[in-house]
């Protein structure tokens, strides 16, 4: 008799627990997703699509390289007078479309300006009030 109380105990706790929620992670619980109805799906007419033309390129053809400039920049857009002006006078006519590839050429003339330009550029941010001059 002392034997057959905790094994009938010990059935007891494992039936609790098995009906604690294990049955869900098995898929026996609802389904959130199926729940909701669906629309069903409706097209509707459109009467200003004309069929394509012979020997026209395919709207969906384009360039991968131009459709990644589009995606990164977000294409061609129109500039405002204040910008075309500024880009005009900063000299937009004379400058020379490959200078991005030039600057990093080994053949580049380059000046060195010392370490006292490179720490003027690499200062921190600031009012300017602490600033103090120091003699090397």
């Amino acid at each position: 008799m002392r034997k057959i109380v905790p094994i009938a105990a010990a059935f007891a706790v494992a039936g609790l627990l098995a009906s604690c929620g294990g049955g869900r992670r098995l898929g026996g619980g609802p389904n959130e997703f199926a729940v909701a109805r669906q629309a069903p799906l409706v097209i509707p007419p459109s009467f200003s699509l004309v069929p394509p033309q012979p020997g026209a390129p395919r709207p969906q053809d384009n360039n991968p390289s131009q459709q990644a400039l589009d995606a990164m920049f977000g294409g061609p857009a129109a500039r405002s007078a204040s910008e075309t002006a500024t880009l005009t006078e900063a000299g937009r006519d004379q400058a020379d479309p490959g200078i991005r590839s030039a600057v990093g050429d080994a053949g580049t003339n380059v000046v060195d300006k010392g370490s006292t330009t490179r720490d003027i550029v690499a200062a921190p941010e600031g009012d300017g009030q602490s600033a103090r001059a120091t003699t090397p």
